[in-house]
C-alpha cells in the first residue's frame, strides 16, 4: 500500500479503528490487536479503546507471524479465537456475531463465514482443540493446515455479505472501498 493502511481514513475513523470498534460490539472477553509496522502510531490511534496489544517484532516475516503473536497473547484459559483482519473495515458486527453464535450454539471447532462458496473473515478457531496445532505450524502454508485440515470439525457459515472476502491491499482496493461506502453498497 505504501503507507500504514490501518491508519488511513475511513469515514470519521481510521480503517483499524473501524475494525476494532466492530469487534468491541461483540462482547468478546478481550480484543487483542497485533502491532507490527509503526506499532506506536497504531497503538496511539486506538487510545481509549479497551483493547490489549501484542507487538510482533517479526512482522516482516508475514501475516502468519502476527497470527502466532496473537495466539501466544491469548490466555490458556480462553476457549476460542475470533480472527479478524485489520484491513477489512467493512465487516459488520452482525457477521461477527453470527460466527460467534454458530460456535457457541454448535459443536464445530472451526467456524468460517462464506459468501458465494468462498471463505472469508472473521473466522473462529477453538483454542482448546487447535492451539497446539496452530503453534506447531511453520508458517509456510499459514493457517491452511488448520483451516482446511479438519473438514469434519469445520462449519462453513453462509452469510449474506460479500464484504467478508474483501481486504485492502492496494491503493485501488482502498479507493474502491471508499466508493462502496459512499454509495451505501456493502
Amino acid at each position: 500500500m505504501g503507507t500504514a493502511k490501518q491508519l488511513l481514513p475511513f469515514g470519521t475513523k481510521t480503517i483499524l479503528q473501524t475494525v476494532v470498534d466492530v469487534l468491541l460490539t461483540l462482547d468478546l472477553l478481550d480484543v487483542i490487536v497485533v502491532l507490527g509496522h509503526e506499532a506506536e502510531r497504531v497503538r496511539n490511534s486506538l487510545e481509549g479503546r479497551g483493547v490489549t496489544y501484542c507487538v510482533n517484532e517479526l512482522y516482516r516475516d508475514g501475516m502468519f507471524s502476527s497470527v502466532l503473536c496473537g495466539v501466544n497473547a491469548i490466555p490458556e484459559t480462553a476457549d476460542a479465537l475470533l480472527m479478524a483482519l485489520g484491513d477489512q473495515p467493512h465487516i459488520e458486527s452482525r457477521v461477527g456475531r453470527a460466527v460467534v453464535d454458530a460456535y457457541q450454539q454448535g459443536d464445530a471447532g472451526i467456524v468460517i463465514p462464506t459468501w458465494d462458496g468462498k471463505r472469508g473473515h472473521p473466522a473462529l478457531v477453538d483454542l482448546k482443540r487447535y492451539r497446539a496445532k496452530v503453534l506447531s505450524l511453520s508458517g509456510d502454508e499459514g493457517l491452511k493446515p488448520v483451516m482446511r485440515g479438519f473438514v469434519d470439525d469445520t462449519l462453513e457459515l453462509c452469510v449474506d455479505d460479500a464484504g467478508i472476502l474483501r481486504d485492502l491491499d492496494t491503493p485501488e482496493d482502498y479507493r474502491a472501498e471508499l466508493e462502496r461506502r459512499k454509495s451505501g453498497e456493502t
